[in-house]
């Protein structure tokens, strides 16, 4: 892993990318891409031979890192017996991922849809509650990111709904739980869940509990803040779901397959959901792969009446192979244990040790490899240290972070005023001590635009 500078080739790569390739969630005109040579384990490396170790995770899926040999040899071996097939038909790598997928779903999620990746899930996961439930109306969760698709971004609690959003998709938005900026007036956990599960009563109530299909929620949600939810808050949720017939949807796109030390973070809280969305980690991004886990209540809805929805790649034979691969990795290298272990006994007390040092941490939250800084200018008055939905020069001293921390050799995850910790969850800890030491030296720059 000795990366060799090649900066010409670098240079084709930029251009050719500059001249037809259209970038997501991007004003095309004022971005500008790094070129990457290489990757491997927690690291990657750009044709000039500079180094990342990548807390970023990719955009949190690589939980096994990159080019791990055996999910590599598991892709070849697979393209090599058979690289596609249609979905109707029983393949052996489909059934097999379906099988190691339902063995570690709680409860009885043991029928598995496949999808091309997490929003075609929640896509999939809302139609199936409408069908089930024959009622039109879906409630998500402000602060949430449920992917790009059409339905997707209108069950989105963040701006990058806004431009898509005709408030014609059923969707009504609630405030879940989070105590440091309580929407609430709460004090404590205890008061935040309470008020939280009462606020949500009050909107089914006002929208109609025969109205609503589904209530959707990140288990913990990802991009939004990593916001864990008090205890006994998604058991109340679970509660209200049963009281008033809706479908409980986990969306565990993120949170998934080893990311919060559990194999999905439901289990965290001893929760089971109707549906369960996912995708990410499912197969460390290396091909594309997401699904819908589906309780035998919901699949009965459909045992004799036809599931009105289906994908061309639907449980792709190399997706699927890289999926069985990588559970086995998982499993066999314990790195679901990893992350619970190094979370508990290096990245929280770590990150607790920075807050302590750097006047622009507000607040520490999360678990296994699955955390996040909030960034602030007064810790006193809990002032983000940029606006929300901030560019331009609004977002100065987070762009400042984020240059401090590549400059230092990290890459970093940052989403509005926040910084994530969510290396691969394979990490070791010289390489995660490594990568929150520089996090250490560019937290200094934030610190310079406190009050």
């Amino acid at each position: 892993m000795t990366p060799q500078p090649n900066p010409e080739a670098g240079a084709a790569v930029k251009a050719a990318d500059r001249d037809h390739v259209f970038h997501s969630w991007s004003a095309q005109e004022l971005i500008d891409p790094l070129a990457v040579a290489g990757a491997e384990g927690s690291y990657f490396w750009d044709y000039d031979g500079r180094r990342y170790l990548d807390f970023s995770s990719g955009l949190v899926y690589t939980n096994v890192g990159y080019q791990h040999p055996k999910i590599v040899a598991a892709i070849q071996e697979q393209a090599a017996k058979m690289t596609t097939f249609a979905p109707a038909f029983a393949v052996e790598a489909r059934s097999e991922a379906a099988r190691l997928i339902a063995e570690r779903t709680p409860g009885d999620l043991d029928k598995i849809f496949f999808t091309n990746g997490g929003a075609d899930a929640v896509e999939h996961a809302i139609r199936m509650a409408r069908l089930h439930t024959g009622r039109p109306k879906v409630l998500s969760a402000y602060r949430s990111y449920h992917g790009g698709t059409q339905q997707a971004v209108n069950i989105t609690g963040d701006p990058r709904r806004w431009a898509s959003d005709s408030a014609t998709a059923g969707v009504v938005h609630f405030w879940a739980p989070y105590l440091y900026r309580s929407r609430f007036y709460a004090e404590t956990e205890e008061q935040e869940c309470a008020r939280a599960l009462e606020h949500l009563e009050t909107t089914i109530a006002f929208e109609g509990p025969s109205t609503v299909a589904a209530i959707i929620l990140e288990t913990i949600p990802g991009t939004a803040g990593i916001m864990v939810p008090p205890p006994g808050y998604l058991a109340g949720v679970r509660e209200i779901c049963d009281k008033h017939g809706i479908v409980f949807v986990l969306d565990e796109v993120m949170a998934g397959f080893g990311r919060t030390g559990e194999w999905f973070a439901a289990d965290l809280f001893d929760v089971t959901p109707d549906l369960l969305t996912f995708a990410k980690g499912v197969n460390s991004g290396y091909v594309p792969l997401g699904g819908v886990a589906i309780s035998g209540a919901i699949a009965e809805t459909f045992g004799k009446r036809p599931y009105p929805g289906g994908l061309t790649y639907s449980g792709h034979p190399l997706a699927c192979a890289a999926a069985v691969a990588t559970i086995g990795v998982m499993a066999e290298e314990g790195v679901v244990e990893n992350a619970a272990r190094l979370g508990e006994s290096v990245v929280g007390p770590e990150l607790r040790a920075l807050a302590e040092r750097h006047p622009s941490v507000g607040e520490v939250r999360g678990v296994g490899m699955f955390w996040a800084l909030e960034l602030v200018r007064d810790r006193a008055t809990r002032e983000p240290l940029v606006p929300y939905n901030a560019a331009g020069e609004a977002n100065a001293p987070m762009a400042a972070f984020a240059a401090a921390a590549k400059k230092g050799g990290l890459w970093p995850f940052v989403n509005m005023n926040r910084t994530h910790v969510v290396p691969p969850c394979n990490i070791g800890e010289a390489e995660l001590k490594e990568g929150l030491a520089a996090l250490d030296s560019a937290l200094s720059v934030a610190d310079e635009y406190t009050r």
